[in-house]
């Protein structure tokens, strides 16, 4: 059989197929990724009837269509992920595991369904989602030290930094290149102790976390905050670990981060506050581009001219 796996090249749709990938003990398939907002990948699938093709972490919405000529064309297609669908499909040939509650991530669909057999990588990949309460939930069978859970959150936050960029060429590892090193390691420890990999991706990410530290917000308000990154390999690739970053310093507010783009739009990276994780998918699917979770969304390419209106959209939201 053809395997071909379709994956978002974020710490989620990574260790998501890592534990698919080592539970099913098969052999490499052709692989499918890009940086963490290329997320219409399904479209760039080629499969003959009788294939296999796996999509992991991506928002059904946006792959629909590739999803059903494939479908058509006699190819089966399981796919697992958290982010709001707004209609099923009902075919012979086609697996839905979608789970759109906010406290669940694509790496905790897979670690249900594989019924925890590789539960350390889903760790990795719910804490690396910025989901600290539901990674230390699935990992409390684990009987972790203190010490190597602080480890695996790092892991996680890592492999969640090294996914976004403007391109692959802005990120220290492509995210196949990545998945590659991670699934050889039934253990997430041994990746973290053995391969330089993981010192590449650490001293990267402090290095850009320094730089973006030291950018001053646009505005604070009490229930929402709002920063500006320039137009820098550094600022896409940390865009998403600050805003996580930022989220976990202050729970109750809701954080929106704005990265300028060449072309003079902005990417953004919407949070909802950790304590009401709501409202951020609908906000950024309101403008043209725009797309995610209840917690967390963003929009690729915000138009310089509706910058004042998602500001007030923004701070509507979050009143």
């Amino acid at each position: 059989m053809e395997y071909i796996d379709v994956f978002n090249g974020d710490a989620d749709g990574i260790c998501a197929l890592v534990q698919l990938r080592q539970h099913e003990a098969r052999g490499g398939g052709n692989l499918v990724t890009g940086v963490k907002r290329d997320i219409a990948l399904v479209r760039r699938v080629r499969a003959a009837a009788g294939a296999l093709v796996t999509v992991l972490d991506l928002s059904f919405d946006k792959n629909r269509d590739a999803v059903l000529d494939l479908l058509g064309a006699g190819v089966r297609v399981r796919y697992f992920d958290h982010h709001r669908a707004s209609e099923d499909v009902a075919h012979p040939l086609f697996e839905a595991q979608l789970d759109a509650a906010a406290d669940i991530c694509t790496s905790l669909i897979v670690d249900r369904y594989l019924g925890g057999a590789r539960r350390a990588w889903a760790v990795v990949g719910a804490f690396g989602d910025n989901m600290d309460s539901s990674a230390r939930a699935a990992a409390s069978t684990l009987e972790l030290s203190a010490g190597d859970m602080s480890l695996l959150r790092e892991l996680g936050q890592y492999i969640n930094y090294n996914a976004y960029g403007r391109s692959v060429a802005d990120l220290y590892f492509a995210p196949d290149v990545l998945f590659e090193r991670l699934v050889v390691h039934e253990d997430p420890r041994s990746f973290i102790h053995d391969d330089v990999g993981f010192t590449v991706l650490a001293d990267g990410y402090r290095a850009d976390i320094t730089q973006a530290e030291a950018c001053l917000p646009l505005e604070v308000r009490p229930k929402s905050a709002v920063y500006m990154l320039p137009d820098e390999a550094w600022a896409a690739r940390v865009s998403g670990v600050f805003a996580n970053l930022l989220a976990s310093a202050a729970p109750q507010r809701a954080h929106a981060l704005l990265t300028s783009n060449a072309d003079g739009s902005y990417l953004v990276s919407v949070r909802a506050p950790l304590e009401r994780p709501e409202g951020a998918d609908a906000l950024c699917a309101a403008f043209p581009t725009g797309g995610g979770r209840k917690g967390a969304a963003g929009i690729n390419q915000l138009a310089r001219e509706d910058f004042d209106r998602f500001l007030a959209a923004f701070r509507t939201a979050y009143a």
